[in-house]
């Protein structure tokens, strides 16, 4: 069973210092202090160029439903949104590829908060920018981090977001209604099943348009993760503000009841040394 991972449980400083991470996040007690943690922001603003799966509905529209002063000579605003669950930032529960997995609401809070492991593949994905994450990968990681933790939120930097939002760039083919001609890096199918299934990682996340490679046909990381009840992060950045080890995880995505995702901001406190 997972542990249950909040923000003030009295057992994070123990568990994370027992993961040989460096820096070491601090006591729960401090947390929330400004002076030691950095937020980072690892969302991408939900507007007009927001990116989307080009096969699926993908315009973000935000529509005034009122903007100004009121009768009663008060300022207000109110908007009405409409967005696909799978754009931009966003959640993908085990639902998503899987029929028995968790909903949006259904995914646990335990498994949205988390100490952060960073892998770096920058230069790889430079090399081939058709690049998926191998098992020998995460485990020369491991060699010179130490072992993954249960219950981590595993995080892939690749440095697709410095292309965002251009479609071409950052899909590999910007064909409308087509997503046979995508590419760009992300994990591997092997990796994903060390990742879930022997290392039981809380959720993984990725700086790219999805879990999978744009080449992937079949999704394979996809149904790994959502077979074993993990849930993913896509279209992340800010990646390069986080250590290898010890930042903590934030992510609150869209509570849509029934959902296969959603909308999510995702934060990191990165511990100022």
């Amino acid at each position: 069973m997972r542990k249950f991972h909040v923000f003030l449980v009295a057992s994070l400083a123990g568990m994370l210092s027992a993961c040989e991470f460096d820096p070491e996040p601090a006591g729960p007690d401090r947390l929330f202090d400004p002076e030691y943690y950095a937020l980072v922001d690892l969302s991408h603003s939900f507007d007009e160029d927001t990116l989307y799966w080009p096969t699926a509905p993908h315009e973000f529209r935000l529509e005034e439903l009122h903007y100004g002063e009121t009768e009663a000579g008060f300022f207000y605003s109110a908007y009405r949104l409409e967005t696909p669950e799978h754009g931009g930032t966003h959640l993908d529960a085990p639902i998503h590829f899987h029929e028995d997995g968790h909903t949006t609401d259904e995914v646990p809070l335990s498994q949205l908060t988390g100490p952060a492991v960073v892998i770096d593949v920058r230069r790889e994905s430079e090399r081939d920018r058709d690049y998926a994450l191998t098992r020998d990968r995460v485990e020369a990681w491991e060699d010179q981090y130490g072992e993954i933790p249960a219950d981590s939120i595993v995080l892939l930097r690749t440095g697709w977001s410095r292309h965002w939002p251009d479609a071409e760039a950052y899909l590999g083919d910007d064909t409308e209604g087509d997503a046979s001609n995508l590419s760009f890096p992300s994990f591997g199918e092997e990796a994903a099943r060390l990742l879930v299934e022997e290392r039981e990682v809380a959720a993984i996340g990725v700086d790219t348009a999805s879990i999978d490679p744009g080449q992937s046909e079949e999704f394979e990381v996809h149904q790994v993760v959502a077979a074993a009840q993990v849930p993913a992060l896509e279209n992340l950045t800010g990646l390069d503000e986080l250590p290898k080890t010890g930042a903590y995880v934030a992510a609150m995505p869209m509570k849509i009841g029934g959902g296969s995702g959603g909308p999510a901001r995702v934060a990191a406190f990165v511990p100022e040394r």
